[in-house]
C-alpha cells in the first residue's frame, strides 16, 4: 500500500489546477478550506479510503449538513483525483431531492425592500445599489467584477466563468443608477463596485455588510446572504415568464436540475398545497 500524504505542498498544488481549470474564487476558496480541514484533522496520519470514510462520519457526528458534507467530499475526492489517488476516493451520501424550502432560509420581496431601506437609512449607497444589481440581474457575487461602466452604457454585461461566456442584460432604470453612482464615485471607466483602496469587494465582505442590516431591516440573519438575492431573482422570473429553461440561460447554469433548486417553493406553500387537495374528511 502507497503511503499518502497531505502537506502544504499538495494543497497549492491544488490550488494552482483549480485556477488552471477557472473555477470560480469562491469555489478554490471553499476547496482549499476544506482540504486544508481534511488535512489537520488527519494530523499526520497518512491517507486511506478508509481515513477519508471516517472522516465523512465525523462531520455527520458533528451535526453537519448532508448538504454540506458532499460538498466537503467533493472538495476532497477532487483532491484525490488530482494526485492520482483514486482508491482514496470516498461516495457521497444520497440526499433525496428537496420538496420544499425551509421557511428560515427564503427571503421575501418584502425583506428585501426592509434591506434596501436600511442600507439607504444607513447612508450605505453602494451596498444597496450592490444588492439591487444582484436582485435586479440575477448574476453571482462573483461576478460583480463584470458590472462596469462600459457595460452599464451598453446595457448588457459578458460574463465569462466557469469556462463559459454568457450576456447579462441590464435593465435600463439600473443602467441609468449605475452610471450615476459611477459618476459620482469619478469612476470613468472599469468596475463600479470597488473598495476605498480601488480592489473589487470581495464575498466576505458583501456577505458583511448585509449581516450588519439584518437588525434595522427586522430580517432574519439566516436569510440574509449575497446568494438569497440571486434566489429571489430566480423566483421572481419564474413567475413572469414560466419557462424553467431560459431561466437557467439566464443564471448560467449548465443543468435545468441546477435551476430547479432555486425553484423550490417554502413549507408554508407546499402546506397550502396539500390543502387544497381537499382528501381530509
Amino acid at each position: 500500500m502507497r503511503d499518502y500524504r497531505i502537506g502544504r505542498e499538495q494543497i497549492d498544488r491544488y490550488a494552482a489546477h483549480l485556477r488552471r481549470e477557472e473555477r470560480s474564487p469562491g469555489t478554490v476558496e471553499n476547496y482549499l478550506r476544506h482540504a486544508r480541514t481534511f488535512a489537520a484533522w488527519l494530523d499526520g496520519r497518512p491517507v486511506t479510503r478508509e481515513r477519508a470514510a471516517e472522516w465523512k462520519e465525523h462531520l455527520l457526528s458533528k451535526g453537519c449538513a448532508p448538504v454540506t458534507v458532499n460538498a466537503m467530499l467533493a472538495a476532497l475526492n477532487g483532491l484525490f483525483r488530482f494526485l492520482g489517488w483514486d482508491d482514496c476516493r470516498v461516495k457521497f451520501l444520497k440526499l433525496q431531492r428537496r420538496l420544499f424550502r425551509a421557511t428560515e432560509r427564503e427571503l421575501t420581496r418584502a425583506e428585501y425592500d426592509r434591506l434596501l431601506s436600511a442600507a439607504r437609512t444607513r447612508g450605505r449607497e453602494r451596498l444597496a445599489l450592490l444588492m439591487e444589481t444582484i436582485c435586479a440581474t440575477g448574476i453571482r457575487v462573483s461576478e460583480v467584477r463584470y458590472l462596469t461602466v462600459e457595460a452599464a452604457r451598453r446595457g448588457r454585461a459578458e460574463i465569462a466563468l466557469k469556462g463559459k461566456i454568457r450576456t447579462i442584460l441590464i435593465p435600463a432604470k439600473l443602467c441609468r443608477k449605475l452610471l450615476q453612482y459611477a459618476r459620482k464615485q469619478n469612476t470613468a471607466s472599469g468596475e463600479i463596485f470597488f473598495t476605498r483602496g480601488g480592489k473589487g469587494l470581495s464575498r466576505k465582505q458583501i456577505w458583511a455588510e448585509m449581516k450588519a442590516l439584518c437588525q434595522r431591516a427586522r430580517v432574519r440573519p439566516t436569510k440574509v446572504f449575497p446568494h438569497n438575492l440571486r434566489h429571489l431573482f430566480a423566483r421572481t422570473f419564474y413567475r413572469v415568464c414560466r419557462d424553467v429553461a431560459k431561466l437557467a440561460d439566464v443564471l448560467g447554469h449548465s443543468s435545468i436540475e441546477t435551476t430547479r433548486i432555486y425553484l423550490i417553493s417554502t413549507g408554508a406553500e407546499h402546506a397550502r398545497t396539500l390543502d387544497r387537495l381537499r382528501l381530509i374528511l
